[in-house]
């Protein structure tokens, strides 16, 4: 072969060499904006605990007031939390539609780790919810969030035999129901309360994981329950 001829394969060999390196180097793109993207989502969780509550409640006082900012709502932030999620409390709430933390607590996407269940009470899967929250994404707050006339609640409360999985919901309710059968008041309500502060008082118990974290003051969790007819969030564990 000539020498002008190893040249052009030569020359072939780099230009297709280059155009590999290009197609990486595009791949690595989004990998090499990671440590800013790291350095973002530790200036968010430095939130501390308290200071997530307080930024928490600050929102159900203006949903209270009908003086909501609807904040993290806009384009740019769709944009910005396709990337990564960073949110700084977690919401153990109900599935109850008028339940929904996001509007009650005026917050946004990306702000609110939502985990809903039926009478919002611990099991292995909503356990393993609350620890990837805690220790994966830093969430510094759990809000263990029960409201007022919990159908699930009620349900226990009655002692009706429900048909198929409900029972389930029922059965994992049930001891703040006999724990409050013979207090004065309002039954409804104090099972409902009692629901919420049980779930708080299991929740170190069920998980060393999330107990060491409040241990280590990583993580703060409280107890709460929703006022359908005022719309204000009380904490009462």
């Amino acid at each position: 072969m000539t020498e002008s001829g190893r040249r052009g394969i030569i020359s072939r060999r780099n230009l297709m060499l280059r155009a590999g390196a290009g197609i990486l180097a595009a791949s690595l793109a989004p990998t090499l904006l990671l440590p800013a993207e790291d350095a973002k989502a530790e200036a968010i969780s430095g939130i501390t605990p308290d200071g997530a509550l307080k930024k928490l409640m600050a929102g159900n006082q203006r949903y209270i007031q009908q003086k909501r900012t609807f904040p993290d709502q806009a384009r740019s932030r769709v944009v910005e939390v396709a990337q990564g999620q960073h949110p700084f409390a977690t919401i153990l709430a109900c599935s109850d539609s008028r339940v929904a933390p996001e509007i009650i607590f005026d917050q946004g996407l990306g702000d609110l780790f939502d985990i809903r269940v039926a009478g919002n009470f611990l099991d292995d899967v909503v356990l393993g919810n609350i620890e990837y929250a805690a220790l994966e994404l830093g969430v510094p707050l759990l809000v263990i969030l029960g409201h007022e006339r919990c159908g699930a609640v009620k349900a226990a409360l009655d002692g009706k035999t429900v048909p198929g999985h409900i029972g389930t919901l029922v059965a994992a309710i049930q001891p703040a129901v006999d724990a409050t059968k013979n207090q004065g008041g309002d039954a409804w309500d104090n099972a409902v309360r009692a629901n919420v502060k049980m779930n708080v008082n299991n929740l170190k118990s069920s998980s060393p994981l999330l107990a060491a974290a409040v241990e280590a003051r990583q993580l703060k969790v409280v107890g709460a329950r929703y006022d359908l007819d005022s719309g204000k969030v009380e904490i009462i564990a």
